[in-house]
């Protein structure tokens, strides 16, 4: 991963593969572990290292009590279940680490080849997922439409306070779920919400996720906290090792899930949480379909995993993934007919599933950024338009047929693919596709051209066609003092020949915002650029934006606009997020942007006041401030002060934006 505040922070992340597990030449056994904490690395590397030899003792003790026969799959499971307890009994007593406040997460699977059988057993919040082939009837809206085309299931359920029954089973340990907001005060305490679960629980609602998902959003889930104090605040309900979260029920049983392959099954995917947290699992399957080589379709997912990390956050987590592809299942092995979804069964603290597809995940995808990514790139905009009131490239017309440009068949499939995964992407239309094709602009690039800027504004959303291409950052306060785009944090590698096609910059498609990092090409290469302008044009955008339009023609200092040019207009407008306490603006002080209220964004917690009292009121939705310093005659000082008095969010509008939008309504 990458984190700007500890440059030289260790890989937290471990993982294991075996082969000929246990004695058995058909066997074989694959993990991830997914560390935390001041050790997380250590006790990461501790269950790589024991873990898959305890599990094989047992196996092998048990066969050689049974007489060599099959183990039934009640008798792998408790072996499987002592060896975590065996692992995480040991990890603690180990005196060159301590895990009283670290520790790892493990999810696994243990191929059965013999019997074409798999158990997948998840301690944590890391995941295994499965690609099935599907007739095209059987496949949802949002995935691929293809006859044949892989539907993802889970093989494994987060383990994390978004689980109404692992909330339940904390609470009873006596533990506390809070968000690290409910625990600041930022947000409000639901007193009945333990009553309310308990309840639910009893009626069969396990699976609600409703807790904390707007919370997620913003990158702050909710947490286990001891009764007695603000510590240990896990994200997730069970670990290996966490000593003192353990004591509040954060314990190492896994949840085990046995099923059996059939020929229908084609791709096993086991990742830490890291590949998760921007990705949903059909994006994920769709990845590595695109392949026929397991470890290029594992590099396509890290490379994407790693973009979106770069887009929403500050930092990136550790990112490990295995990726399985199934080229033949034996049928004549397989016991039974057709899969079908069987009833969970609760044997001590040990979930067992038998031929069951978990549906849906237990953790939300995050789609926004989050409130320090926001606040950097606002401070990065204003750092920027403090040397350039307007920056100097000028914008002609924006013709869109002028981009038009035939791809041959082949081309359109490297686009196609490139943008499969995408959310962007994934409710266009045919013919929004087509048009698509037609606007992206082909870029011929040398090596040690610059490709994007860190800190500029960005414009394009580019896919590799082929070429190496080194991302680079320079860390907050440091300065390029060499002109080198300071530190590699990622390599993206595009090949026709493995038809791998990474893409960056997806977050230009949406707003109008400084780029987080450099790119600059490593190798000669080919790129497709598609301008922001051109994608919205394409996709015409409607929603919040056309909300916003709406809000844009209240303003008299932009009454001069056409209808087009405040379209236009909107298409600069930033989403900014704001915590409890922060001054948007401040009466007196010179002012770049203006803000827009849309509905949703926590308007009510608002309050604008001015230096003598007067005019205190609390905005609403629609609401718009700031604007007096689009005046001609103003010394562009805002004359109020608005303040946050919870979490916010809302578009933010600069200065400097408008006058290159007037400039361009002008010229019409």
């Amino acid at each position: 991963g990458y984190y700007p505040d500890d440059q030289n922070k260790a890989n937290q992340d471990s993982y294991s593969v075996t082969h000929d597990f246990a004695g058995q030449t058909a066997d074989a056994f694959f993990g991830v572990y997914d560390g935390h904490g001041r050790d997380g690395d250590k006790c990461a590397q501790f269950v790589r290292d024991t873990l898959p030899t305890l599990l094989a003792e047992g196996m092998t003790k048990a066969r050689e009590n049974n007489d060599g026969a099959e183990l039934t799959k009640e008798r792998k499971q408790a072996i499987i279940l002592n060896a975590h307890r065996e692992c995480n009994m040991k990890m603690h007593s180990q005196d060159d680490f301590d895990d009283s406040l670290s520790g790892t997460t493990s999810i696994s699977v243990y191929l059965h080849g013999n019997t074409n059988r798999i158990t997948v057993s998840n301690v944590g919040d890391s995941r295994t997922i499965i690609g099935r082939q599907m007739q095209t009837s059987e496949v949802e809206n949002g995935s691929s439409s293809s006859g044949g085309a892989l539907k993802a299931f889970a093989l494994s359920r987060d383990q994390t306070p978004y689980r109404r029954d692992e909330r339940v089973r904390i609470r009873r340990t006596g533990g506390r779920i809070l968000s690290l907001d409910q625990i600041e005060g930022l947000e409000p305490i639901r007193e009945d919400e333990k009553e309310r679960d308990e309840k639910a629980l009893m009626n069969g609602g396990g699976e609600d996720i409703i807790l904390g998902e707007e919370i997620d959003e913003s990158g702050d889930p909710p947490r286990v906290w001891s009764p007695n104090g603000d510590y240990p605040g896990t994200a997730f309900t069970r670990s290996i090792g966490d000593a003192i979260a353990e004591e509040l029920g954060v314990h190492a049983d896994p949840e085990m899930l046995s099923r059996e392959l059939t020929p229908e099954d084609k791709i096993i995917v086991i990742a830490s949480d890291g590949v998760f947290e921007f990705l949903t699992n059909q994006s994920v399957i769709d990845i590595c379909a695109k392949f026929s080589d397991p470890l290029e379709a594992c590099r396509a997912v890290v490379a994407e995993s790693y973009e979106l990390w770069l887009q929403y956050e500050l930092r990136t987590d550790d990112i490990t993934i295995i990726c399985l592809f199934l080229d033949s299942v034996d049928a004549s092995k397989i016991l039974r007919g057709p899969l079908a979804l069987s009833t969970t069964e609760m044997v001590g603290e040990s979930l067992n599933k038998d031929d069951a597809l978990v549906s849906g995940s237990t953790r939300p995808v995050r789609k926004n950024i989050s409130l320090e990514k926001s606040r950097a790139l606002e401070k990065m905009k204003a750092e920027m338009n403090s040397v350039h009131d307007v920056t100097t490239e000028t914008e002609e017309d924006f013709d869109m047929e002028a981009l038009f440009n035939e791809k041959t068949e082949e081309e359109k499939t490297c686009i196609a693919e490139a943008i499969r995964a995408s959310v962007v992407f994934q409710k266009i239309t045919n013919s929004q596709r087509e048009l698509l094709y037609k606007v992206m602009e082909p870029m011929k690039v040398k090596a040690g051209q610059w490709i994007i800027k860190q800190g500029t504004l960005g414009d394009r959303f580019y896919i590799v066609q082929f070429g190496t291409f080194e991302v680079r950052i320079v860390s907050e306060g440091a300065e390029d003092a060499e002109g080198t785009g300071g530190n590699v944090v990622h390599v993206y590698e595009g090949s026709r020949e493995k038809d791998q096609h990474p893409c960056f910059g997806e977050l230009a498609l949406m707003y109008s915002t400084p780029r987080a990092a450099s790119i600059i090409a490593k190798t000669d290469g080919m790129l497709w650029a598609l301008h922001r302008f051109a994608f919205k044009k394409v996709t015409a955008e409607r929603g919040s934006r056309e909300g916003a339009v709406e809000i844009l023609k209240k303003i008299d200092q932009l009454k001069g606009f056409s209808p087009d040019g405040l379209e236009d207009l909107a298409s600069y407008l930033c989403e900014a997020k704001y915590a409890k306490g922060d001054v948007l603006i401040r009466q007196g002080e010179v002012g770049e942007s203006i803000f827009v209220m849309l509905p949703g964004g926590g308007a009510e917690d608002l309050v604008q006041t001015k230096e003598d009292g007067s005019d205190e009121r609390t905005l609403s939705d629609n609401d718009y401030f700031g604007e007096e310093i689009l005046e001609m005659r103003s010394q562009k000082r805002y004359g109020s002060t608005v303040k946050a008095t919870g979490k916010i969010s809302c578009w933010t509008l600069s200065r400097s934006d408008v006058k290159r939008a007037s400039r361009r309504s002008s010229k019409e």
